[in-house]
């Protein structure tokens, strides 16, 4: 199973399992980060220029995966658990922590180079089981009794922040 630099389990044994498609890849099948990016790697994006900046790995003809471009990043955008799905739910103008948290699925693969970017999100409760046990990503699993809590707890604050209450009623103004 993939490792933490710290030597913790990342929750999966082939990061690129849980891969979406390049952050850098735009609808029309271009590589943006050899166009927006051109002095990190200028040799990567002149190759990219001479084929019009076209991704090799979408390329049907072509037999390359994510995990041969030097710049893939994958983060995972959907705002809930990939492993036990509780949703996210945050609360404006507030510094509580989030329900959420990003997960690092790939560290340093050679101990001196940093692999890929491939993110997830995971809730705390679920981040905490991954890193300090034996549990994976695709552990079938239903949302912890203490997240389940937090999201109900965040829930009413929020209904009652949609009810009506006059500025007057709310702050004691007894005018």
């Amino acid at each position: 199973m993939e490792k933490t630099p710290r030597g913790t389990s990342v929750g999966v044994d082939d990061p690129y399992e849980f891969a979406g498609v390049c952050d850098h890849l735009t609808g029309e099948g271009t590589c943006r980060y050899a166009f927006d990016h051109y002095e990190h790697d200028p040799e990567f994006a002149r190759e990219r220029a001479a084929a019009d900046y076209e991704c090799p790995v979408v390329d049907p003809e072509n037999e390359q995966s994510w995990a041969d471009c030097p710049h893939f990043r994958s983060r995972n955008r959907d705002r809930e658990c990939i492993r036990c799905g509780l949703e996210e739910r945050r609360m404006g103008h507030s510094s509580e922590r989030p329900l959420l948290e990003e997960h690092h699925l790939s560290y340093q693969s050679d101990g001196e180079t940093l692999s890929h970017e491939i993110t997830v999100y995971l809730c705390r409760w679920c981040h905490a089981k991954v890193h300090d046990s034996w549990a994976r990503i695709t552990d079938d699993v239903a949302p912890d009794p203490a997240a389940i809590a937090a999201l109900e707890e965040r829930r009413g604050r929020e209904l009652d922040e949609l009810g009506f209450e006059s500025a007057a009623e709310r702050y004691g103004d007894e005018r």
